[in-house]
Parts: C-alpha cells; structure tokens; sequence
C-alpha cells in the first residue's frame, strides 16, 4: 500500500505539471495554477502516510538531527510521507514560477524546460528562476510598480 501511495503522490500532482509545461496560454491553466487547492489530493497522501509514523516524524521535527531524520526515510511511510510533502511544496513553487513568469512576460520556451528541472531538482530550478526573475523584474516592472490582479488573487490565495 505504501509503494502505491509514493507512486501515486506524484500523478496526483503530474496533470498540473503537464498543464503549465505544455499548455501554458489556456486560460484553464492560468486558474489552476493561481489555485493552492491543486495540492490537497497530494497531502492527502501525505496525511495517510504520515499519520502512522506520527510519533517519529513528531521526534524529526521536534529536535532535527541527521540521524533522527535518516530514522524516519528508514521507514517507508516516512520516506512517502517526505515524499509527499516534496511533491506538494514543489508543486505550489511551480504553481508561483509559472504564475511570476506569465507577469514577467517570460516566454513559455523558457518556462517549460524550466519547470521541467523545477519538478525533477526543485531547487536548481528556483536557483534558475530567481536569477531570470532578477534579470527580467526590473525591466517588466518598469510600468507602474503595482502587482496585477493575477499576483494579488495568488498572494491571497
């Protein structure tokens, strides 16, 4: 079951991904991607996964240590349980990188193989991200300064 649950976590989450990388100017995608509800399913998952290694998992966070931490991944649902919750976090960031890239005006040539190292290496992909986003902001908000509507609603959630 536990096996199963891992593998599902992410193609709960794939749809999303396949939306904002290969269909990113539907309108559709736009909506789903200001949504923070796209991650309820994965935490779903995640919840079934941890709630029965919540005694361990508590003691990882409670006192962090290495060796705390490598006791949980030992066990497979908390292995799943970080997995899952590695697949809803890098979901909601490619949820805002999309969502940022659109104000910015990045091209989605850009974008999608830039989500696609986003969903592989999460944080090579914001490393990325944030040094186009540096490079790009001043120029695209050279207008008037103001977050659009877009931004707002998100930020909002």
């Amino acid at each position: 079951m536990t096996g199963a649950l891992f593998e599902i976590s992410f193609l709960l989450a794939a749809p999303f991904w396949l939306l904002m990388i290969l269909a990113p100017g539907l309108r559709l995608t736009a909506r789903v991607a200001a949504s923070p509800f796209t991650v309820l399913p994965v935490l779903a998952v995640y919840l079934l996964m941890a709630v029965p290694v919540l005694p361990e998992l508590w003691d990882a966070v409670r006192s962090p240590d290495i060796d705390t931490f490598r006791d949980l991944t030992a066990l497979a649902n908390g292995a799943g349980a970080i997995w899952a919750q590695v697949i809803a976090w890098d979901l909601l960031l490619g949820q805002w990188m999309f969502l940022e890239g659109r104000r910015l005006g990045i091209s989605p040539w850009v974008m999608g193989p830039l989500l696609v190292l986003t969903i592989l290496l999460s944080p090579f992909g914001l490393l990325v991200f944030l040094v186009l986003r540096a490079v790009r902001g001043p120029r695209a908000r050279a207008g008037n300064g103001a977050p659009d509507r877009t931004t707002v609603r998100t930020l909002a959630g």
